[in-house]
């Protein structure tokens, strides 16, 4: 199993230590290395989780957007370092407290780096 293999626990074991803490301008020193479409599903509308997921996209110093989509889901575009996306994926599979997530989607996409920060959408465009 090469390192990019590892599983997410033992990589992130493993970084820890060879060194305490990775701030957010470490993680963003070098630009966007990764992006990821997240799709979400369940009661995820109307309940604050838009707003949720922007701030845990900021605290992790990562760019992008998140939106309502007509169908009822919410899609999240992201760009940044990967083990701050995978974060990222984990903390919004919880939401706020009235969001209840029963299907969480990520598709790993090539970034950009046409996102300077992390915003909410309010009107669903076409990709």
């Amino acid at each position: 199993m090469s390192s990019d293999e590892r599983p997410l626990g033992r990589a992130i074991s493993e970084a820890s230590d060879e060194r305490d803490t990775l701030s957010v301008a470490d993680m963003n020193a070098a630009g966007p290395k990764n992006a990821a479409e997240i799709l979400v599903e369940g009661r995820v509308q109307g309940v604050g989780y838009r707003n949720f997921v922007q701030r845990k996209a900021a605290q992790l110093g990562l760019a992008g957007y998140v939106m309502n989509l007509k169908d009822g889901k919410v899609r999240v575009r992201v760009e940044g370092h990967r083990e701050a996306i995978e974060e990222l994926a984990r903390e919004i599979t919880k939401g706020p407290p009235l969001a209840r997530v029963d299907n969480l989607g990520m598709t790993w996409r090539p970034p950009t780096g046409r996102f300077t920060s992390f915003g909410v959408r309010y009107a669903e465009f076409d990709p």
